[in-house]
């Protein structure tokens, strides 16, 4: 059974924006939210019948604000706002961000800071909890003045126009998914076009995705780590706790800690700790795993930082006051979310390189320590994880094309009114692209690793990688003569992504 997110003016967690976007979760405004959506409303409609102009009450938008709109007229200026602005091109963007986005903006709304009235809210509240999804596409917002075109998708559909997925994923005319779920289309009134669309939530939504996926990916990224590690005889040494609180980063010494735990008790590791070993330290790709995912952790404890200040703000332009004044402001502006979505990318791309790095040294018989060419089983005539490697490193390399920054660029519009963006949109798309490149280069790392533990025989890998080892054999076949390697590839990238390889490890730890 789904669970039910009561909204109002208190702060959203990510794990609630997570719930509902992936989840199903439905939601509900509380009695609060109503309370002051219905006295925010109230000082709209009161400037609304004045006739001095009020800036998104009753003159034009952006460069034309500059226009006073006749009371009669101003329906009409809200439908010609959203029809205008759901301007988007290109591929439709996933299910999920459009509901974090629906709920997001839902949630500025709650907050009473808008001057949406009650019914338009509980429209969208209807549509999100119906399984309706607005198509919005690739590209139409430049991360300022809010994610404009994308959540104008969404503002048309709940007038009953446009395109949505009905809650069995089939495309239909927006009006015709509305009526089945008994949601009456909404007829816009003054402020509503701005308030259903000027907000940052599509860029908010990914970054809250993305972050919940990259925690996971790092928490990985340590396992098939220790994996190569192990792998390739080196020693569990250098992740002693004592040595890493010579550097007291918070994230290197948590995945230290991890490394040397799925180490722990490993036979190929105890069988060259003795004073025989003649290797005096391991290469950096080993040895400084924990010093690169450690950075990447402590990155998106930064990011998860500034989703939360978003997660507790009113993003609307203008803003209704508790006095009931409505005033113009700049907080539509993405700067805050698109620098740690571009930094995400970076560190999502340094931990890629690293992993590529250990992969290859397992393939490399001059490196690898007596594992045979490209692990495979009759070099020469089989080519093993040659190719898988080349996969591996045409992501890695397009990871680091992902990690150029979006965020440095700006280009004016709209007369020059808007003459500061921040791109945010552009840079958590490309982030949702790293996250599903390092998703496949630790899935090919975890492939190789396992195959070089099972040719370790008959020395046996510890408690938890032989469990994670164990795992994917359920699915991929031990060494043997080459076989068709894409499946396993996404074998292994399936039960990174649903939690089976981190759950596997966890278990063989406490055995």
């Amino acid at each position: 059974m789904h669970n039910e997110l009561f909204l109002g003016p208190q702060p959203l967690s990510r794990a609630e924006v997570v719930s509902v976007a992936r989840g199903g979760s439905t939601v509900r405004l509380s009695e609060l939210a109503e309370q002051g959506i219905a006295a925010t409303r109230k000082h709209i409609e009161e400037l609304a019948a004045e006739e001095r102009p009020v800036y998104g009450v009753s003159t034009g938008f952006g460069a034309l604000a500059v226009r006073h709109i006749p009371s009669e007229r101003r329906a009409a200026l809200q439908q010609s706002f959203v029809r205008s602005h759901a301007a988007g091109a290109g591929d439709t963007v996933e299910p999920e961000v459009v509901r974090a986005q629906m709920l997001l903006r839902l949630h500025t709304i709650a907050t009473g800071h808008t001057g949406v009235r009650p019914r338009t809210a509980h429209a969208l509240a209807a549509t999100l909890n119906a399984g309706i999804v607005p198509l919005v596409h690739e590209h139409g917002s430049l991360g300022c003045s809010g994610d404009l075109a994308p959540l104008a998708a969404v503002a048309l559909a709940l007038t009953g126009e446009g395109e949505v997925l009905d809650a069995t994923g089939r495309q239909r005319p927006a009006a015709e998914a509305l009526s089945e779920a008994g949601i009456e289309p909404v007829v816009l009134a003054e402020k509503e076009g701005l308030a259903l669309t000027n907000g940052t939530d599509g860029m908010l939504g990914m970054l809250v995705l993305a972050l919940s996926d990259i925690t996971a990916l790092i928490d990985v990224a340590d396992l098939t780590a220790a994996m190569s590690v192990e792998a390739l005889l080196g020693t569990d040494r250098p992740f002693a706790a004592d040595l890493q609180a010579l550097r007291p980063h918070p994230g290197q010494a948590v995945s230290a800690a991890r490394m040397a735990a799925f180490l722990s008790h490993s036979p190929i590791v105890a069988s060259h700790r003795g004073p025989d070993c003649p290797r005096v330290q391991d290469a950096y790709s080993l040895r400084c795993s924990p010093q690169v995912h450690g950075a990447a952790r402590d990155t998106a404890g930064h990011a998860e930082t500034v989703a939360d200040r978003e997660l507790a703000a009113a993003i609307d332009n203008p803003v209704v006051l508790p006095d009931g004044r409505v005033e113009s402001n700049g907080n539509f502006h993405g700067a805050p979310l698109g620098y740690v979505l571009d930094f995400l990318a970076i560190a999502l791309a340094d931990v890629a390189s690293i992993c590529d790095r250990r992969t290859d040294r397992m393939l490399d018989v001059a490196r690898s320590h007596g594992l045979p060419a490209f692990l495979a089983d009759d070099p020469g005539v089989d080519s093993g994880h040659m190719i898988a490697h080349y996969t591996q490193a045409g992501i890695v390399s397009e990871l680091k094309r992902l990690a150029v920054p979006a965020s440095v660029d700006s280009i004016p519009t709209s007369a020059m009114q808007e003459d500061h963006v921040s791109m945010g949109w552009a840079a958590a798309r490309k982030l949702r692209r790293a996250v599903d490149g390092l998703t496949t280069v630790l899935a090919i790392e975890l492939l190789t690793a396992a195959r070089a533990l099972d040719l370790r025989a008959p020395l046996d890998p510890g408690p938890a990688t032989g469990a994670v080892r164990d795992l994917l054999r359920r699915d991929v076949p031990g060494p043997g003569p080459d076989r068709h390697v894409a499946p396993e590839i996404a074998a292994a990238e399936r039960l990174i992504r649903n939690g089976e390889v981190l759950a596997a490890a966890e278990s063989g730890r406490d055995r």
